[in-house]
């Protein structure tokens, strides 16, 4: 018995190691490429027991039903240890429940685990995961390899000391590589023929295991009281030897072994408790979705994983929950403490059990190999790191996937070289547990998203089950070793970044919007706009583009303006449905967004069809958003005669699969530039609608209860240089930040009113909102307070507006302008024929002019209700702001200002 210890030693290690077990099968090219459905059909030759319920009672069983049995009872005692199998199969029903639901849910493709989490998922998620599955089944397969040296080695290997008869094979660091790399060769042969040879090599082991397994049962029974001679291996290295009794059946026996009893690990002088042993436990359990894996080689996938998965898992719980009885009622808790390989010594054949650990441990380093050599295939497939992964992508004829094959072994054989692996078994078995947590993050979004093709035929789970899921992979994870699994999640968190910004776009669908949806639908029942208030108003604008090569200035802006609120592009083509094979803006919808992702802009793009600019503005306003997400201010282009300029003009926009969103300077003029985009009007070229028109959009938004806003000379704003650093003022730089000026009176009827109308504190509100947001929290408000030169009331009224002003809690520089009453009556008589000095006296002229703004708030009348008179209406106000640089002229028709709390 002296040479036993080593072989104890290591089983130990194996059983205190977590062990990746799963088989995943990705072997064929992705659904929907329908050249290669024949071949698919032609390979796929495994059922229900061959392709699953194999496979995964080996990944289940392996040597943990051999070797842990014992431990587990031993130190916790029969009660305890149902309710650790309890707990344990509970978690992990809760993950085959939901690889069910998701397998059954339409065609299932090669890929198994990997294949659901990325369809559902997406490939940022997927990718991450599966490249996390890859090492963790190659580095598995590693780690059985070397087990299975180094139980040949104790028991055939030629110790230091004096060899046994039986003890033949030369030992030390070169001659273990040298054995190891001999079994993963055997290990590559068989998965480089194919899956065929692996199922039937997998059917043999699986024999052998059940072989084993039936004559442990029978040794419970046959084999009669037995006193075991047990070497002691505690870390202090004793020789000295001790007995323990297999007592047979007795009531007495099992009394003792009822209660737990914690004790000191004789291997690693470690003491055990239940978290400690639970997951040694729980570590046999795993391996549940080698059944899932082999999608790829499957007859019917979605019949055969939920029959064939929940089938092993049964049989796993009712073998685990019977041999911890039999060894309870049977054992003394000395033999189950202290020989953790005690089934061996009260087998009918000793031998027997040995044979069993090596040909499971022999199983799970090829199920790891394969499963390694699926990943890596489907990644190659998907794309989703170029071509990185392009040889990887090479298969026979017969569609098996050689390349990965290659590829895995070769990594495999790195690994061994590193000798022991218990290091990084614990994290091994971490990411196993990951991806089970994924899968159940994966049916708890679809059916959280509550999309109508998420129906799968099995239905025996809810949200609750795989919230339940995701919980207890958690916990185990961190249960196993807390370290491990921040560092698993860490490396997750890496790779799906890596894949978001690098990786290709994919068209699988996307569940996050499947998710956002759901959650904005509901959001947006709830915004009743029956309780809408003024104190939480937020500017909702509808920004009117005629072509956006020559307004991305404006756009820019609004932008900026829109504090948060709802900012629509709308866009009106001029044309009718009728006679149209199909709507042509369609295909126009793409190269928006994309300009949209270009600019870097919140906004939503609407574009309709109309017979007239007028009537489709009114459709436009009456249809765009939902619920309480309204515009409530249109923004126009001011109508003038100044030519559009091309700000596109020299750059393409690289189409995508998303459309247009990469800006290229391009110098060939035969190249296509930004398409749908036509190009701007030319000096003499017609406008669309004529100047009564545009009128009536502005009188048409003011009935329907929409502020306005004109934008005019847009085209001269920077907003990089205007939010700059410095700017230039006079021809000097400024380290101070842009001027806003507001006038918010109105210049064409200015013995009207005062300052407190709507229309003026709409202008103030507009201008704080601008300043308040992040760019322009340096831009300082300018307020100009227009009064009668020689007035003697100038100091009251600059009074009231700064109390006003701090009711209203806006920071302002109020500026007194005064103007003389006889030209502006002058103005107001001669119908704007000629500009008067609208603000500017002599006096304060180079003080008004000293400093430009970067942008001016103008007071815009309301449009006359006759129409005969929108011509000089148009006039008046295009005189008003005849060169004056960027400027929005504004009429608010919605209070907007609050003093209350």
């Amino acid at each position: 018995m002296s040479e036993k210890a080593p072989l104890l030693h290591y089983r130990l290690t194996t059983s205190a190691s977590p062990e990746p077990k799963d088989v995943s099968k990705h072997s064929r090219a992705k659904a929907g490429r329908s050249g290669r459905r024949s071949e698919d059909r032609t390979v796929r030759k495994l059922g229900v027991v061959f392709g699953v319920v194999i496979p995964t009672l080996l990944s289940m069983f392996s040597v943990v039903v051999f070797l842990r049995i014992g431990f587990v009872v031993g130190q916790a005692g029969l009660y305890q240890s149902i309710a650790m199998f309890l707990v344990a199969y509970f978690i992990i029903t809760m993950t085959v429940l939901s690889v069910c639901a998701i397998s059954t849910n339409g065609a299932l493709d090669a890929g198994g685990a990997y294949y659901m989490i990325s369809r559902a998922l997406g490939p940022e998620f997927g990718g991450s995961i599966g490249i996390m599955f890859f090492f963790a089944n190659v580095c598995g397969s590693a780690l059985y390899v070397l087990g299975l040296v180094e139980a040949i080695m104790s028991a055939f290997g030629i110790p230091e000391a004096v060899a046994g008869h039986h003890q033949v094979l030369p030992s030390g660091y070169w001659w273990s590589v040298l054995y190891g790399t001999v079994l993963l060769f055997l290990c590559f042969i068989v998965c480089l023929v194919g899956a065929h040879i692996y199922a039937k090599a997998t059917f043999i082991i699986f024999i052998i295991v059940t072989t084993v397994l039936a004559s442990i049962f029978i040794s419970f029974f046959i084999v009669g009281p037995v006193v075991v001679i047990l070497p002691d291996t505690s870390v202090l290295n004793s020789t000295s030897l001790s007995i323990a009794n297999y007592t047979g059946f007795r009531l007495h026996t099992l009394e003792v072994n009822l209660l737990r009893n914690y004790t000191v690990d004789y291997t690693t002088g470690a003491m055990m408790s239940f978290a400690t042993v639970f997951a040694v436990m729980f570590n046999g359990c795993t391996g549940i979705m080698a059944g899932s894996n082999m999608s790829g080689d499957l007859k019917n996938p979605s019949y055969s994983i939920p029959r064939g998965t929940l089938a092993a898992v049964l049989i796993t719980f009712i073998t685990y929950n019977l041999l911890s009885l039999l060894a309870a009622w049977s054992c003394d808790r000395h033999l189950l403490q202290r020989d953790y390989s005690f089934l061996g010594d009260i087998n009918i054949w000793p031998p027997l059990v040995t044979v069993g650990i090596y040909s499971s441990t022999m199983s799970a380093a090829m199920s790891n190999l394969i499963g390694a050599s699926r990943i890596l295939y489907a990644l190659s497939k998907d794309n989703l790191f170029g071509g990185v992964l392009a040889l990887a992508r090479k298969t026979s004829r017969s569609g098996n996937p050689w390349a990965s094959v290659l590829v895995s072994w070769l990594l495999v054989q790195v690994v061994l070289f590193a000798g022991k692996l218990n290091t990084i078994a614990g994290i091994v078995t971490i990411f196993f547990l990951l991806v089970y947590a994924a899968v159940n993050l994966a049916c708890l979004a679809l059916e959280w998203a509550s999309a109508p093709n998420f129906r799968p035929s099995f239905r025996c789970f809810t949200w609750h089950t795989c919230a339940l899921g995701i919980l207890g992979c958690l916990i185990m994870m961190f249960l196993i070793s807390a370290i491990y699994a921040f560092a698993s999640i860490a490396f997750m968190l890496l790779l799906l970044m890596l894949i978001h910004y690098l990786g290709p776009i994919s068209n699988w669908g996307y569940i996050s919007q499947a998710l956002i949806f759901h959650q904005v639908r509901k959001y947006l029942l709830m915004l009743d706009v029956r309780k809408d208030h003024v104190k939480f108003w937020r500017p909702q604008v509808l920004l009117m583009v005629a072509n956006p090569r020559s307004c991305t200035g404006l756009m820019t802006f609004i932008n900026d303006l829109k504090k948060s609120g709802l900012y629509v592009l709308g866009h009106v083509k001029l044309g009718l449905l009728d006679g149209l094979p199909s709507d042509p803006l369609q295909s126009h919808y793409d190269s928006w967004l994309s300009l949209v992702d270009h600019l870097n802009i919140k906004a939503f793009v609407n574009l309709t069809l109309a017979d007239s600019v007028q009537h489709g503005v009114q459709n436009l306003l009456f249809i765009t958003g939902f619920g309480g997400m309204r515009p409530n201010t249109i923004v126009l282009g001011f109508y003038d005669d100044c030519t559009p300029q091309d700000h596109l003009q020299g750059k393409i926009l690289v189409s995508t699969s998303h459309g247009l969103d990469v800006v290229c300077p391009t110098t060939d003029p035969g190249e296509q530039r930004a398409p749908f985009f036509p190009s701007v009007r030319g000096a003499g070229e017609a406008k669309n609608l004529q100047e009564e028109e545009y009128v009536s959009v502005i009188a048409d938004a003011v009935k329907m209860g929409k502020n306005v806003t004109l934008a005019r000379y847009f085209n001269q704003f920077n907003r990089e240089e205007v939010l700059g650093s410095g700017r230039k003022i006079r021809g000097h730089q400024s380290m101070t930040g842009p001027f806003v000026d507001v006038w918010p009176l109105n210049l064409l009827r200015p013995d009207s009113s005062g300052y407190v109308d709507i229309c003026s504190l709409f202008l103030l509100q507009l201008a704080c909102v601008l300043q308040e947001t992040r760019a322009w929290k340096q831009a300082r408000l300018r307020l100009f307070l227009c009064v009668e030169a020689g007035c003697s009331l100038q100091e009251e009224e600059e009074k009231k507006l700064r109390v006003m002003l701090k009711e209203l809690r806006i920071s302002a520089q109020v500026q007194m302008v005064a103007w003389d009453q006889v030209v502006a009556l002058h103005w107001q008589r001669r119908g704007g024929k000629e500009r008067g000095n609208l603000g500017e006296s002599a006096q304060n002229k180079e003080k008004v002019e000293k400093e430009e703004p970067a942008v001016r708030f103008l007071y815009l009348p309301r449009p006359p209700a006759d129409t005969n008179r929108y011509c000089a209406y148009l006039h008046q106000v295009d005189l008003l702001s005849r060169d004056l640089g960027p400027t929005l002229l504004i009429h608010g028709v919605t209070p907007v200002v609050t003093t209350d709390l």
